[in-house]
């Protein structure tokens, strides 16, 4: 049987046209525990909001319940119902970008595929997670694709494309040993060529502290277009992400594309930490996402903010850089990337 690669199908950059946006609605408290799944449902509504202007959003939500308390909220934060739509499907968690479906196209971009990666909750740290390693076969349904099951474990903010070709990711994420033990790392490759239709996988070191991921790169380091970069540095030398983000922007400037060329390389200081009760999160601007409407970058209400703003708004001149607070939101862990996974459009004949 053919790979996806083999049959034209590739994995396009996030700042591509989108036929919508889907997400798992929160309700799982031990991700936000007490009263913070409901403090940051403002943070999580004004996402949807600000997503919505552009295109739909797909909304995985766990019952009726949620779904009424979903659609009572709409009017209240000023978002057009005719935008969204709700999927009643058993959920466990919030993290769609490493649950959700991978959907690829192919180079004439009249055909879709999607691929369905295994998901273990990042090497299997919160059971249960069976509804949302389950979660592709549904969208399969609901959106009429046909669809790929490579039989290993990956999850989408371990990934970062620039759309020609190249992916990037970390070695303390895809090689560890809770993931996929039985494979190398040139067999992992492999699957990331075959299945995502890439020619080259560049790898990265480590991730940031409060990253449960085990290091994804959508906290480290992203494309922001063909053969930029922006990468998260920390200029304090005595803070705990100083070493790890330098030994990362060395391995980077070190790299080069399939046509030899060296990676731009624009670097960004990290956001103050942010510590809630004495843990600190991994809050990074390099979890924003690009959606139709802009590209929405998580703030931290620290002096960085603005910075991280302008530097942004340079490479992203065909729509608005939108800086929403994830102040609360990163509690749980993650930020906008993590929550979130673009559906491509397809081109219609």
């Amino acid at each position: 049987m053919k790979t996806p690669k083999e049959l034209g199908f590739y994995f396009p950059a996030e700042w591509d046209a989108h036929e919508s946006t889907w997400i798992t609605f929160p309700h799982n408290d031990h991700s936000w525990q007490g009263d913070k799944l409901a403090d940051m449902y403002p943070e999580y509504f004004a996402l949807i909001k600000a997503i919505s202007v552009g295109e739909i959003v797909n909304i995985q939500v766990n019952d009726d319940q949620l779904a009424a308390f979903i659609k009572s909220q709409l009017a209240v934060y000023g978002i057009e119902e005719s935008q969204i739509r709700l999927h009643i499907q058993p959920t466990n968690d919030a993290w769609c970008r490493d649950h959700g479906p991978a959907i690829l196209v192919n180079q004439s971009g009249d055909e879709r595929l999607l691929v369905d990666w295994g998901y273990n909750a990042w090497g299997g740290k919160y059971p249960p997670f069976d509804s949302d390693n389950e979660s592709p076969t549904r969208i399969a349904s609901i959106l009429g694709l046909n669809k790929v099951i490579p039989g290993i474990i990956m999850e989408g903010g371990s990934v970062d494309f620039n759309g020609a070709g190249t992916v990037l990711t970390s070695r303390s994420c895809l090689l560890n040993p809770n993931r996929n033990p039985h494979l190398s790392q040139a067999q992992i490759e492999q699957y990331l060529c075959d299945y995502y239709g890439v020619e080259q996988v560049l790898w990265v070191s480590d991730g940031i502290v409060g990253d449960d991921t085990d290091g994804h790169i959508d906290d480290t380091v992203r494309f922001v277009n063909e053969d930029t970069v922006i990468a998260m540095v920390e200029p304090n030398e005595q803070d705990e992400n100083h070493a790890v983000l330098a030994q990362n922007l060395r391995e980077l400037q070190a790299m080069r594309l399939p046509n030899g060329k060296p990676l731009n390389i624009v670097e960004i200081p990290m956001p103050a930490a942010v510590v809630i009760d004495e843990f600190r999160a991994p809050g990074s601007y390099a979890n924003f996402y690009i959606c139709n409407a802009g590209v929405l970058v998580p703030t931290f209400d620290c002096a960085q903010d603005a910075f991280a703003l302008e530097r942004l708004a340079q490479f992203f001149t065909d729509r608005p850089v939108i800086g929403l607070s994830a102040k609360k939101i990163i509690w749980g862990q993650g930020s906008f990337h993590c929550l979130t996974q673009q559906e491509p459009a397809a081109k219609h004949a």
